[in-house]
């Protein structure tokens, strides 16, 4: 998990004020740090509510006396975020509730910290080409998918491809090629170049299915740094820095991030040799690893890639294994979700956090 430490430490403490101070005292606090809020705090630093420069003036308009304690007007059910919340989750709530300032607490609501629209959104940026496959049929989503892309299917109001695009354009992000096969038009029209999602986008048309590997063969201008390929209808919050970096760490040509998949078995299972009962095992639990479909590849695979070859990703990183390329896997802890059928786009739109 990338940790966003909260920023403007300095400032920070200084907007922190008392419930029992007045309207006129909180008003020049305010004037004094330019910081468009104050955070009210109690006993043990504990974060009461906050209060806006706007609900300040309001309260001087109605006429309130300036002893009126900032606890009677503040919001006493602010948005919030704890320490160990990672920078994307912020980014994305403070843009959801167009908040610009978000109090940062611990488990115990104690205030450690308030994060600034304008610096954590401030993104490095990396000049990474990231491919989003978009090209497949989505033939187990019928009829969903009967004149819609499978990756342009709307998940809390908004297309699958967009939630993945704006994940990686908010990590920094920003030279994208979009493969496409199925309804390509629907995807152009709707992405153009990017520009309006402030981001470049290239296509690339597959005349033919070539899978996930094959597809990055009819890539002309090839990359110089890695690239990253990232399947178009899976949801997923993966720090794609952090993946860069592990990828580079450890000199690896190939990764793929994975991630844990737990079975229990429902019922006892009786071992046997034979006829012979040798033990019981009560409910047991398997734990395997799944491919998350993303990818991190270096620009030297381009030379086993043949143009207009099929190939998927699973089976050209075995041949890469047999090669000797050094192929690893990178097990992520962020939130995901594969979206392979009608139902999961249902569970999708109820559980996904936007």
């Amino acid at each position: 998990m990338n940790n966003a430490s909260p920023l403007l430490q300095s400032k920070w403490k200084q907007v922190a004020i008392q419930s029992d101070l007045g309207l006129y005292a909180a008003m020049r606090v305010l004037d004094e740090l330019a910081s468009q809020i104050l955070l009210v705090v109690g006993e043990n630093n504990v974060l009461l509510g906050t209060i806006t420069d706007g609900d300040l003036r309001r309260a001087i308009m109605k006429g309130l006396d300036e002893n009126t304690h900032v606890s009677t007007l503040m919001n006493a059910n602010p948005f919030v975020v704890k320490v160990n919340d990672d920078r994307q989750h912020i980014i994305s709530k403070m843009r959801l509730n167009k908040i610009h300032q978000m109090p940062v607490v611990n488990d115990k609501y104690e205030l450690q910290g308030l994060h600034f629209w304008d610096e954590i959104s401030a993104s490095p940026k990396y000049d990474n080409l990231v491919v989003l496959m978009a090209g497949g049929f989505g033939k187990r989503m019928l009829p969903h998918t009967e004149g819609c892309p499978k990756p342009m299917l709307e998940v809390l109001g908004k297309p699958m491809l967009q939630h993945t695009l704006e994940r990686a354009r908010d990590y920094g992000f920003t030279n994208f090629l979009i493969t496409l096969h199925y309804l390509p038009n629907v995807i152009r029209n709707y992405f153009g170049d990017g520009l309006s999602f402030g981001v470049n986008i290239k296509y690339l048309e597959e005349r033919e299915p070539l899978g996930t590997a094959g597809a990055l063969s009819l890539i002309e201008e090839l990359p110089t740094s890695p690239l990253i390929v990232l399947n178009g209808d899976v949801l997923c919050d993966i720090d794609l820095p952090k993946m860069i970096s592990f990828h580079k760490k450890n000199v690896a040509t190939a990764t793929m991030a994975v991630r844990d998949h737990i079975y229990q078995n429902p019922f006892g299972v009786v071992e046997l040799k034979g006829q012979e009962i040798t033990g019981f095992n009560e409910k047991p639990v398997w734990r395997s690893y799944i491919n998350a479909g993303i990818y991190i590849l270096n620009p030297s695979v381009f030379e086993l890639l043949k143009p207009n070859e099929c190939f998927d990703m699973p089976d050209f990183f075995d041949k890469l294994r047999k090669l000797n390329y050094h192929t690893i896997a990178y097990h992520m802890q962020a939130e995901w979700m594969d979206v392979g059928n009608p139902t999961d786009l249902d569970n999708a739109n109820r559980n996904w956090e936007k």
